[in-house]
């Protein structure tokens, strides 16, 4: 990646070891020879292009089409999964057909929560391998050999479980390439199935594409399918063979069945193989498999009657739930409430800054009341701000009162959902304040569930506040369909079965067992407990389980042999021998993060993470106290993969440069980080993702202002027609010594008799620290004082200079923050190279603030300070679709039109839609003076002001 001489990782977990593929003896590119025998004669070097042509069979010479300078030999994926625990290996192999060198990307999607055992890459005959290290060590053996012209990182995927592994080389003509990726999982089961997905993505045709899915469950398979995910290409391509207790599932297409079409030279395979199932469970006592030292039980009864649920939704309906989110929350509410059984008992609190209940109290599930709870928030309308401490308390007395008074069934289970996509900004601020005041007044029996919606909600306090109260959290990214995950997190959690759920294995050689104590147990999903135990004293392993189900007491008791197990898997040669100790190894790191981030005291903190840092030696599992060291067999190229703080589920990898950046250096509004940011040179951080608030002046497409007047909570636009090569002042506060301008470029050519402009150049001045940061669409220039630095849009960094720091995100934002007050946040937008019109352009956001000089000027800076605005007699337009009215500003009496404008924060492509009011003629009459009065000569001039 250009402009970066590290690679950077985010890792959930990473774990021990898998499966070989096999090679059936051949050395790893015995058969290139075939595949340049496939076409001889045919493949030549075009000047023009830079790319390989061949023809197609029974074409002449003349008719050719394109081929990838790079060849993809192989493409192979290999999964066994044994009792739950999946084995996948990803293998690829290319080799460079160019004469010249080509950079090759390995790119991986894998489940969020895999462990990442093994990673290997061999590169013309130098091989690299990977070890476990602890991170100080790793660090310190990474910064003596950094790799030359590699890179490679685990990074956070859009998709909402899925996270890409990617790792990038440079290679020589006629050289090979090989990329091996060994991951382990765990399936877990949801709604009544365990799901095993992989992300094929092969990138071009494959001479052999070959996927192969191994199940071996003791327990017997009691369904098994394989969905069609690739919309009728691969119809009757997967092949599936199943048995009692196994089963095989094989996806090997042609390179013909690859193509997209039959004259194709790009890949259908892009997508997820997805394979459902579930396994047989007679006996309400679970399953419990022991082997090798270490057993693991499954409890997953479904065969009960629901218990009775009293639940309180707590949804977050302030400023920033605006539009889609709300509109597809209220949805997923709807269908949510028609789930719920008569004997169930509910409520409904909606928070901003304020905070409404629907009922003060409990009430029955009726079809009269769930009528009117939908009715009641259909009419919700998002503002405000965000008060969670006081909505939780106000739910949490709720269910208490019921409770003291006697109201509430007590074989029932009580149950608080809360859903917002922000961190508090009315009340109580303090996060261990709020965990404080909900753990000290939530009763025990009472669990919360937290969904965070979105890229600014602080997604790790939410889970602490879920783990310490009986509860999980979840996460879902503002470009995922909120509706949808909502009611499937609601589904994960609304059929309490049993309460109370107790493991006992009474044998003083029964060792290490992980958490064997569960509030509830919900159906459709499975409760796993493992342990160690020494082979030598115990054959066999006896459990007690205890629970409380609708109608009585459980007591169930089961027993298990070692032999038993041992005879099944010694007969399938892709059963996995160490999938008791892994499941173990999984449960126990896990559990033993989950008390590090809540540990009371120091102590414990620091004898938590000893325990954590042996382990993950041990097991060969990177977690936040490691890294995974890849090298030469000459130890003198090294990369490094590494872990930044636990949070596994807000950020992706990030490069730091410069000074130390304070934690709270960038306002929420933008992009806000969960953990406190700690710069780094050799090592990743989280990068500072949102979603934004509706509420800021921008600059957007050739160009458009919307500029937002909090005080009348109105939205004014005007546009700027000018010609390319204008540098436009946005921003003149010579007081404070800031000063933002935007040159502007031109279309390649005029549509309807007019060439549109926009803006290809942006330039800041902060005087006060010698700083000048020129954007374009290519670069970001930093210049402090004498020293320049230039970072690339494929580049993902932060930049701190004394109160300045610069965030760039790969192809989409840069954040400029100025003392943690003022910010401004400039968006990418690319566009076909070849479009016959279009250039690629920047946006340009800024949120209102008080920090300017009463000075500041500029199309935008003007408006800091908020003119009196009246807008009135409100009338048909000449377009039907926009109404017309007078807008009174400044002492002119204007004609404004209501139309909508394009803010392109949450969604680059096709932007949302922001309602405003249009000021025709250059924004005449609302700006000061005349448009052209903002031209200055220079990106960093101030503007001179009459």
């Amino acid at each position: 990646m250009k402009g970066l001489t590290c690679f950077l990782a985010w890792l959930l977990l990473l774990g021990a070891q898998a499966f070989e593929i096999p090679t059936n003896g051949l050395s790893e590119f015995a058969e290139y020879g075939d595949l340049v025998e496939l076409a001889p004669g045919k493949f030549q070097f075009v000047p023009d292009n830079g790319r390989y042509q061949r023809s197609l069979p029974g074409e002449s010479g003349e008719e050719r089409e394109d081929v990838d300078q790079l060849t993809l030999y192989s493409y192979k994926v290999q999964s066994t999964i044994t009792s739950r625990m999946a084995n996948t290996i990803i293998q690829s192999k290319l080799v460079n057909n160019s004469p010249q060198p080509q950079n090759v990307v390995f790119d991986v999607e894998i489940p969020k929560g895999a462990f990442i055992s093994n990673f290997s890459m061999t590169i013309d005959g130098t091989t690299f391998t990977s070890s476990i290290k602890e991170k100080t060590v790793g660090r310190a053996l990474y910064s003596q050999a950094r790799a030359k012209g590699k890179t490679a990182g685990l990074v956070r995927s859009k998709a909402l479980d899925m996270e890409n592994f990617q790792t990038e080389v440079n290679v020589l003509p006629g050289a090979k390439v090989q990329f091996e990726l060994h991951y382990q999982e765990v399936k877990w089961r949801k709604l009544g199935s365990y799901e095993h997905r992989l992300h094929l993505k092969p990138g071009r045709l494959a001479k052999h594409l070959e996927v192969d899915v191994w199940i071996i469950e003791p327990q017997g398979l009691r369904f098994l399918h394989v969905p069609d995910t690739f919309e009728g290409h691969f119809d009757g391509v997967p092949v599936v063979s199943k048995g009692p207790q196994k089963a095989h599932v094989s996806f090997k297409p042609t390179v013909a069945q690859q193509r997209k079409c039959s004259n194709c030279s790009e890949t259908a395979v892009d997508g997820q193989l997805v394979v459902t199932y579930d396994v047989n469970r007679e006996e309400k006592a679970g399953e419990l498999e022991v082997f090798n030292g270490y057993f693991v039980h499954f409890f997953a009864p479904d065969n009960l009657e629901p218990i009775p649920k009293n639940i309180l939704f707590v949804i977050d309906v302030s400023g920033s739930m605006w539009g889609v989110k709300m509109k597809q929350t209220v949805e997923a509410m709807k269908t949510i409430l028609d789930d719920l059984r008569a004997e169930d008992h509910f409520s409904v609190v909606d928070f901003n800054h304020n905070i409404r209940t629907w009922r003060n109290d409990l009430v029955s599930a009726s079809k009269t009341q769930i009528a009117d709870a939908k009715r009641y928030i259909e009419k919700i309308q998002p503002s405000g701000g965000t008060n969670i401490n006081e909505a939780l308390l106000r739910a949490i007395f709720i269910l208490n009162e019921a409770n003291n008074m006697g109201l509430l069934d007590p074989n029932s289970v009580s149950l608080i959902i809360l859903v917002s996509d922000g961190d508090p900004t009315v009340g109580e601020l303090k996060l261990s304040k709020i965990q404080k005041n909900v753990k000290q007044n939530i009763q025990d029996n009472v669990s919360l569930f937290s969904l965070g919606i979105g890229f600014d909600v602080d997604y790790d306090f939410l889970k602490r506040l879920s783990n310490e109260n009986r509860g999980i959290a979840q996460r879902i990214y503002g470009n995922q369909d909120t509706s949808s995950q909502l009611k499937k997190f609601y589904n994960q959690v609304s059929t309490p079965l049993l309460r109370n759920v107790q493991f006992n294995y009474p044998h003083t050689s029964v060792t290490d067992v992980t958490q064997n104590s569960f509030h509830n147990y919900f159906g459709g999903s499975e409760i796993v407990v493992a342990g160690k135990f020494d082979p030598d004293k115990l054959k066999q392993i006896q459990s007690i389980i205890t629970a409380t189900s609708a109608n009585t007491e459980l007591v169930l008791e089961t027993l298990a042999q070692m032999d038993d197990l041992e005879e099944f898997l010694s007969k399938d040669k892709h059963a996995d021998p160490d999938f008791t100790k892994k499941l173990w190894a999984y449960l126990t790191i896990n559990q033993l993060l989950a008390e590090r981030s809540l540990a009371p005291t120091a102590a414990t903190k620091r004898r938590i993470t000893k325990t954590i840092l042996q382990m993950s030696l041990e097991h060969h599992i990177v977690t936040p106290l490691t890294s995974m060291v890849i090298e030469n067999d000459a130890g003198d190229e090294r990369m490094l993969a590494d872990s930044p703080p636990q949070d596994h589920s807000c950020c992706a990898g990030a490069l730091y440069y410069g000074e130390k950046v304070p934690s709270n250096g960038i306002p929420s509004w933008a992009n806000a980080a969960p953990t406190p940011v700690v710069p780094m040179r050799l090592a990743g951080a989280p990068v500072l993702e949102s979603t934004p608030p509706p509420h800021v002046m921008r600059v957007e497409n050739d160009p458009h202002f919307i500029i937002y007047l909090p005080k009348s909570q109105k939205n004014i636009c005007f546009n700027i027609d000018s010609e390319p090569g204008k540098i436009l002042n946005l921003v003149s506060d010579p007081e404070s010594g800031l000063s933002v301008n935007g040159q502007l470029i031109g279309a390649k050519k005029p549509q309807a008799g007019k060439l549109h402009t926009y803006f290809g150049t942006l330039g800041l001045y902060i005087r006060s620290e010698d700083t000048k940061i020129e954007i374009t669409t290519e670069t970001i220039t930093l210049s402090h004082g004498s020293h320049t630095s230039i970072l690339s849009w494929l580049d993902t960094a932060h930049v701190a200079y004394q109160r300045v720091l610069v965030s760039v995100k790969k192809e989409k934002t840069v954040t400029v923050t100025v003392n943690k007050e003022l910010s401004f946040s400039v968006l990418l937008h690319r566009v076909w190279k070849k479009h016959p019109i279009n250039v690629d352009f920047l946006g340009i956001y800024i949120p209102p603030t008080s920090k300017f000089s009463p000075n500041a000027h500029g199309l935008i800076g003007q408006f800091m300070h908020e003119p009196s605005v009246r807008i009135f007699n409100g009338r048909p337009g000449r377009d039907p679709k926009k109404p017309e009215a007078s807008m009174e500003v400044k002492g002119h009496t204007l004609t404004v039109t209501r139309g909508l404008q394009k803010d392109y924060r949450t969604d680059i492509v096709f932007g949302t839609d922001v309602p405003c009011w249009f000021v025709h003629n250059s924004g005449k009459g609302f700006i000061d003076g005349h448009y052209k009065d903002y031209f200055v000569p220079h990106l960093y001039s101030f503007l001179k002001r009459p």
